[in-house]
């Protein structure tokens, strides 16, 4: 079992060397990697000692020593993976810790004391591991949840050994200490395996929502992009077919967005843009939707607002946009935009929406720029001849 564990972290190891080869890996990955080598060293360590290769008195203090860091460290990456970075500054103390009380045990009572702090201690460590999974409960994935509930009992059988020898060193009716035994050491390979293929499936899994979470929203702005704004745009254009308030839909353009281009440069111009749309956000309910279209052209969607109380919001975030200057690494940039309004109809489709408002944006553009125009009425219906 021991050169079982060692060869299967020594495996894992080996595969991530070679993963992602030449590219810088995220800090949580590099932490895993060096936990599985010092999980592997450990191991190999403890099954030389086992068939005589390496004395006891320098295998088992080293052996475990190094164990202890490479459980503590998958712990750490788990919690680096989910964005508490803050490990780092208890991960020595802790580790101090348990060296201390696992070098007190040995020098104290060789046999069974070394037992008993090594399970209570990789025990506790393995517990970490299933809290770093745990974490951000209601947001994690089914992966990550069934990971996090598999690794409690297994973690929980390899202290319940250290415990059973404290409490009860000839065992506890039909569970005999080589039971516990067994069934620690197979706890053990079994979290080597979740620990393996799990972290490489949440990874996965994150790249995977990382994705689709880049195929609807702009990289620049962090807004929903074309794709994202029509997704969300599709219900309510089935809605508008239904009696009730309408919703509102404003079309934005900044106006003389290139001369910022090419003054001050494409950073400069990203800059605005983030500015923009913090500024159009500040003007908005939660329940408002702002897209970027394409280039520097928005979409503002309105719920349940009328067409002069969609006017109302176009021209206070004209107003705010004008009042409020981009400042960026070279100098202080004034803004306007033009803005088109319109209100989805019973009739519409994104096709006719979006024309009916880039028309009235249009002719914004047309009067003189930095203006709010809204589109014109739907004709009346002719009334049939008797």
């Amino acid at each position: 079992m021991l050169f079982a564990l060692a060869l299967g972290n020594l495996t894992l190891c080996a595969a991530l060397f070679f993963f992602d080869y030449g590219n810088k890996k995220p800090v949580s990955l590099s932490t895993w990697m060096v936990a599985r080598q010092c999980q592997a060293a450990a191991w190999m360590l403890l099954f030389l000692r086992a068939i005589g290769i390496v004395p006891d008195l320098l295998s088992i203090p080293l052996g475990y020593c190094v164990l202890f860091a490479g459980v503590a460290l998958e712990a750490g990456a788990l919690w680096e993976a989910a964005g508490r970075a803050h490990w780092r500054r208890y991960l020595f103390p802790i580790m101090g810790a348990a060296v201390a009380v696992f070098f007190a045990c040995f020098f104290i009572d060789e046999a069974g004391l070394r037992v008993v702090a090594s399970s209570l201690v990789l025990g506790l460590f393995y517990l970490g591991v299933a809290a770093a999974l745990a974490c951000d409960w209601a947001q994690a994935s089914m992966l990550r949840r069934f990971l996090a509930i598999a690794s409690v009992p297994l973690a929980l059988t390899i202290a319940a050994r250290g415990v059973l020898v404290l409490a009860m060193p000839e065992g506890w009716g039909w569970i005999s200490s080589t039971m516990v035994q067994m069934l620690s050491s197979g706890a053990y390979y079994v979290l080597m395996l979740f620990g393996g293929f799990g972290f490489l499936l949440l990874g996965r899994e994150r790249l995977q929502a990382e994705l689709a979470r880049l195929a609807v929203q702009d990289p620049v702005t962090e807004v929903p992009n074309r794709r994202g704004f029509f997704n969300a745009l599709t219900p309510w254009l089935a809605l508008a077919r239904r009696p009730g308030l309408p919703t509102g839909l404003i079309h934005v353009d900044l106006d003389h967005f290139k001369r910022v281009n090419d003054s001050y440069g494409h950073p400069a111009g990203d800059t605005v843009l983030r500015a923009v749309v913090e500024t159009v956000g500040k003007q908005l309910r939660d329940s408002d939707l702002l897209g970027r279209l394409v280039g520097v052209e928005f979409a503002i969607l309105l719920p349940r607002t009328s067409l002069d109380d969609s006017v109302m919001v176009a021209e206070r975030i004209r107003a705010a946009i004008e009042a409020t200057p981009v400042k960026s690494a070279r100098a202080l940039i004034n803004l306007t935009v033009s803005l088109g309004v319109t209100t989805i109809r019973p009739d519409d489709s994104t096709t006719s929406l979006f024309k009916r408002a880039d028309e009235a944006l249009r002719m914004a553009k047309s009067a003189g720029r930095n203006r709010v125009v809204q589109a014109a009425p739907p004709e009346p219906l002719e009334a049939p001849e008797p």
